[in-house]
C-alpha cells in the first residue's frame, strides 16, 4: 500500500456497498476522496468463483499523481470518449436556453459510456437512455440506461453485484464527463421490474418491524428510482411514514413511526 497517501481499503458485497462503508468509516463526501477499485468482484461467470468487491479511497488532498490501473484506465476511457464528443459535435456548454440540449447530452453519452464498456466485455446489447423525473425537491433527475439483448444475465450476476459494478464505473465516467454527480440507473431485461418487486417486500416487511419494536428503520444506500419504490408503497400505510436523507450518491430512505404512534 502506498503511504504517501492516507488511505482506506473497503471490502463489501458491491463496488457501492464498499465506496459507502468507507466514505463511512473516514467521515468523508464522495468528491473528498479518489476510488480505486481494486477488484470488482465476482461477474458470476458460469455461476463460480464469486467474489466480493474490494476498493480503495484515497484522501484528496492535491491533483497528486495517480498510480491506480484502475482509476488510469477509466481516465483513459473518459478521455476517449471526450475526443469523440468534441469531434463529433461542439455542444455549448449549460445555458439556461439549451436545458433539453444539455439533457440529450448526458444521454447520449450514457448510452455511449454504456455501449463501449459493453463493448469490452463483449457483448452486444440494445440501448435506449431516458430521463427519470425526481423523487421530490431535494433530488436530481436520474438517468435511465435500459440495456435489451439475448444472454445478458451475466450482467447481472450474484445478487446484482456484476451491474452495480457497470452500473457505478458508468456513473463514475459520465459525471467526469458531465463535470458533476449525474443518478444513473442501468436496467437490464427488466431486472429493474423484478427489483422493484423486492423493494416492495423489502418495504412491508421493515414496516411491520418498526410498528412492531417502535424504532425507525434506515434501509441501505439507494438509488432515486428504487426510493421512490419504498416511499409509494409505504405512502399510504396508516402507522408509518418515510423521508429520504443523506446526500448522493448515498441517500438512503428512513421509516419511522407516524407522530401520533409515539
Amino acid at each position: 500500500m502506498n503511504h504517501e497517501k492516507t488511505t482506506l481499503e473497503i471490502i463489501a458485497p458491491t463496488v457501492e456497498e464498499a465506496v459507502a462503508k468507507g466514505l463511512t468509516q473516514l467521515g468523508l463526501r464522495e468528491e473528498e476522496v479518489e476510488v480505486e477499485v481494486l477488484d470488482a468482484g465476482s461477474r458470476g461467470f458460469l455461476g463460480l468463483g464469486s467474489r466480493q468487491a474490494r476498493v480503495r479511497l484515497w484522501i484528496r488532498e492535491k491533483e497528486g499523481i495517480q498510480n491506480s490501473t484502475t482509476l488510469e484506465n477509466e481516465q483513459k476511457r473518459a478521455l476517449q470518449i471526450e475526443k469523440k464528443r468534441t469531434s463529433s459535435s461542439a455542444t455549448p456548454q449549460s445555458t439556461p436556453m439549451e436545458a433539453d440540449s444539455q439533457e440529450k447530452f448526458i444521454l447520449q453519452t450514457a448510452e455511449q459510456i454504456t455501449g463501449e464498456l459493453l463493448q469490452k466485455m463483449h457483448l452486444k446489447a440494445r440501448l435506449r437512455a431516458t430521463m427519470l423525473p425526481p423523487e421530490d425537491e431535494n433530488d436530481q433527475p436520474t438517468v435511465m440506461v435500459e440495456v435489451q439483448g439475448e444472454d445478458l444475465s451475466i450482467l447481472i450476476g450474484r445478487r446484482s453485484e456484476t451491474l452495480n459494478a457497470l452500473q457505478y464505473i458508468t456513473s463514475l465516467i459520465l459525471s467526469k464527463e458531465v463535470g458533476k454527480w449525474v443518478p444513473l440507473i442501468i436496467d437490464v431485461q427488466g431486472y429493474r421490474a423484478r427489483r422493484e418487486r423486492q423493494l416492495k417486500v423489502l418495504a412491508r416487511r421493515s414496516a411491520e418491524q418498526v410498528v412492531h419494536t417502535g424504532r425507525k428503520i434506515t434501509l441501505e444506500p439507494m438509488p432515486a428510482n428504487e426510493r421512490r419504490v419504498i416511499h409509494l408503497e409505504l405512502r399510504d400505510h396508516p402507522d408509518v411514514t418515510t423521508e429520504s436523507v443523506g446526500e448522493e450518491p448515498n441517500r438512503k430512505v428512513t421509516i419511522f413511526l407516524k407522530k401520533h404512534h409515539s
